[in-house]
C-alpha cells in the first residue's frame, strides 16, 4: 500500500509516523520550501501525548516542553473560579505539555526522516489537485524549484493541508466559508518572571475579554525568567475578517487599553502585552462540520477535516486522534482498492461525529463555559466561587468536556494499558 500525505504539519507528520511504525509506505509533501519552527505554544492534552508516547517521542518532546501542572480558571478580578490539577498530577499515566508549536513540528518532522528516510519528505511541494484512477490516485503537485507540475501516483491520498486546505476546497469549491465568532486573538511569548508554581496554565476574564496564559520552553529565554505563552481575546463582532494567517504581525495599542487594570498579586498582564518584541493576530474561526471527508481513496484531517476555535487546548490533539484512528484501519484493511475505500469510510464514521461534537461545544466555550457563567451571575466579582456555582456544577463542566474530547483519565489509562500489553 502506498500512502501520499499532503501537508506535513502536527497531524500529517503524525499519521506519517504512525503509518511508518505500521509498516505502511508512506510520503510527506509539504507547500513550503523549508520547515521553520514558527508560530507559537500549544498543549498537548494527556490523550495526545498517550499518541506520542506509543510513537516514542514523549521522551523527546519532554525535553522541549514544560509537563503542565494545573489550569486555573479566574474572573476579570483574578478571583479564583476553578482550579484543577493536569497531566501525572491529575493521575494521567502521561504528561500535559506545554510546547513551542514549531518545535514540535519540527521534532516529528526529524523523527519521520530519521526512521522513513530524508527521501521521503518533500518540501516546496504544493498540492493542486487529485484524480481517482482505476488503479489508485493520481496527484499533481507544483514543484516550486522548478516551476513544474510534477504527478505521484498512491493507492491512498490524505490531505492534511490545514485550514486552507486545496483539497478540501476540490470537494468543497462553494458553500464551505470561514465562520467568524466576533471575538479577536492575538498571541505571543514574553519573557517574565515566573508565576504561581512556574506550570501552570491559566485563563481570565469571559467571553467577552479573555486572557490565556502558560509557560513554555524558549532557549532563547533569559536566565532567572521564563517564557509565558500568552493568547489575548475580545469581542469584536463589527470587524472584518481580513487574514487568517497566524504570522500576520500587529502592534500591541490595537488590544492592550482593555488589560490595562489587569494586575494582581501573582501575575502582570500589561507587562507581558508591552514585553512581547512580536504580537499575532488572529480572528476566532472555524468551519461548519462536513458531510464527509472521504472520497473513494482521498480523505481529510485534522483541519483540513475540521477547523476547530482553539478553545479546550484541542486542535492538534484532534488532529493526531484522527491519524492514529486512519492508521488503524490502514493496517488492518485488505489492501485492495475496495479495502482501503472502506477503511477511509471507516475512519470518517469514527472520527467526523466526534470532532462535530467538538466544534459545536467550542462554539459554546467549551470547558470556558465556567468563566462565562461567573460573569453572567456575578459581573462584579464574588466574595467565594461557590456564593455563585456550586462545586458539583463546576466540576460537571470540566468532566463533560473531557468526556467528549475523548481526555477524560479513564480513557487515557485504557489508550495507554492497550498500547503497552
Amino acid at each position: 500500500m502506498k500512502v501520499i500525505i499532503a501537508g506535513a504539519g502536527i497531524g500529517g507528520l503524525s499519521l506519517a509516523l504512525m503509518l511508518h511504525q505500521r509498516g505502511i509506505d508512506c510520503d510527506v509533501y509539504e507547500s513550503v520550501p523549508q520547515l521553520k519552527p514558527l508560530g507559537v505554544g500549544i498543549n498537548l492534552l494527556p490523550h495526545a501525548s498517550a499518541e506520542m508516547a506509543a510513537l516514542g517521542m514523549l521522551d523527546t518532546l519532554e525535553q522541549h516542553a514544560i509537563a503542565t501542572s494545573a489550569l486555573h480558571y479566574y474572573n476579570q478580578f483574578g478571583q479564583t473560579i476553578w482550579m484543577e490539577p493536569r497531566g501525572r498530577l491529575a493521575g494521567y499515566p502521561v504528561p500535559q505539555l506545554s510546547i513551542h508549536r514549531g518545535t514540535l513540528q519540527v521534532c516529528l518532522a526529524e523523527a519521520f526522516q530519521q526512521r522513513a528516510g530524508s527521501h521521503r519528505l518533500h518540501l516546496g511541494m504544493r498540492l493542486q489537485s487529485v484524480q481517482q484512477k482505476e488503479n489508485g490516485v493520481e496527484v499533481l503537485f507544483f514543484d516550486q524549484a522548478t516551476g513544474q507540475t510534477v504527478t505521484r501516483q498512491a493507492d491512498c491520498v490524505v490531505g492534511a493541508d490545514g485550514i486552507h486546505s486545496a483539497l478540501r476546497q476540490q470537494f468543497y469549491p462553494a458553500n464551505d466559508p470561514f465562520r467568524y465568532s466576533g471575538r479577536f486573538l492575538w498571541r505571543a511569548v514574553s519573557y517574565d518572571k515566573p508565576y504561581l508554581d512556574g506550570k501552570t496554565m491559566f485563563m481570565a476574564g469571559h467571553q467577552d475579554k479573555k486572557f490565556v496564559a502558560y509557560p513554555i520552553v524558549d532557549e532563547n529565554c533569559p536566565e532567572h525568567f521564563v517564557a509565558i505563552n500568552w493568547i489575548a481575546e475580545l469581542s469584536l463582532p463589527e470587524w472584518e475578517i481580513t487574514s487568517t494567517d497566524w504570522n500576520r504581525e500587529v502592534n500591541r495599542d490595537v488590544f492592550e487599553d482593555e488589560f490595562s487594570d489587569w494586575r494582581w498579586d501573582w501575575i502582570d498582564i500589561p507587562r507581558l502585552i508591552q514585553s512581547a518584541e512580536r504580537i499575532y493576530e488572529f480572528p476566532l474561526i472555524d468551519k461548519d462540520p462536513l458531510p464527509r471527508w472521504s472520497f473513494g481513496s482521498v480523505t481529510l484531517l485534522g483541519d483540513a477535516a475540521h477547523p476547530l476555535y482553539p478553545i479546550g487546548s484541542n486542535g492538534s490533539a484532534q488532529a493526531i486522534l484522527d491519524a492514529r484512528c486512519l492508521a488503524d484501519y490502514l493496517q488492518n484493511c485488505d489492501s485492495s482498492l475496495g479495502g482501503i475505500q472502506l477503511a477511509l469510510k471507516e475512519y470518517e464514521a469514527d472520527r467526523l461525529p466526534a470532532t462535530t461534537g467538538i466544534i459545536l461545544r467550542n462554539r459554546l466555550n467549551g470547558p470556558e463555559q465556567v468563566m462565562q457563567i461567573a460573569h453572567e451571575r456575578a459581573p462584579q466579582g464574588f466574595s467565594h466561587i461557590h456564593d455563585v456555582m456550586t462545586p458539583s456544577e463546576l466540576e460537571s463542566v470540566a468532566t463533560r468536556y473531557k468526556r467528549v474530547a475523548g481526555f477524560d483519565s479513564q480513557t487515557v489509562k485504557a489508550v495507554v494499558t492497550s498500547k503497552n500489553t
